[in-house]
């Protein structure tokens, strides 16, 4: 599933409705829960709230075979997370390191929960192989993350 910088994905944007998006998708998983919803999809989609507005959009990692995150050609869930981090860099986005993963200013984030280990991609990975594996991606205009942005020099993606 591609995933739309500052915005979301195309089923689910931030600053639609909860009733929009219940519209698309059904009722959560979990009904009754205010402020996050899980939606049944491929990869699983978590939503919070800010009353009944879209205020992030997170995709989770579906395991192999499964529909992965996406953007402009890069694979960004089931993978490691340095590789994923290098891909970007060479298109031009800049990771910012945040405690399980990286935030990048277009809108997004990539992080490890720990929910997948290194063993997961590499079977010749020892159990201990400290590689994280990004097992989730927010979507959220990066004020969400990282405040109030400041100008950046021309031809720079971030």
């Amino acid at each position: 599933m591609e995933i739309l910088p500052g915005e979301g994905v195309a089923l689910v944007k931030v600053g639609e409705s909860r009733d929009a998006v219940e519209a698309r998708l059904g009722p959560p998983a979990h009904p009754g829960i205010a402020a996050r919803s899980v939606y049944h999809t491929e990869p699983t989609l978590v939503v919070d709230y800010d009353g009944d507005t879209v205020e992030l959009v997170e995709l989770g990692c579906s395991g192999d075979g499964g529909e992965q995150a996406t953007l402009d050609g890069v694979q960004l869930t089931y993978r490691f997370m340095d590789d994923v981090v290098a891909e970007l860099a060479a298109l031009g986005h800049r990771a910012e390191p945040f405690d399980i993963g990286y935030t990048f200013r277009a809108g997004f984030t990539i992080f490890s929960t720990g929910t997948r280990a290194a063993t997961d991609l590499d079977p010749t990975a020892s159990p201990d192989d400290p590689r994280p594996v990004v097992d989730g991606v927010g979507v959220a205009p990066a004020e969400y993350w990282l405040g109030p942005a400041a100008p950046e020099p021309a031809g720079v993606r971030s």
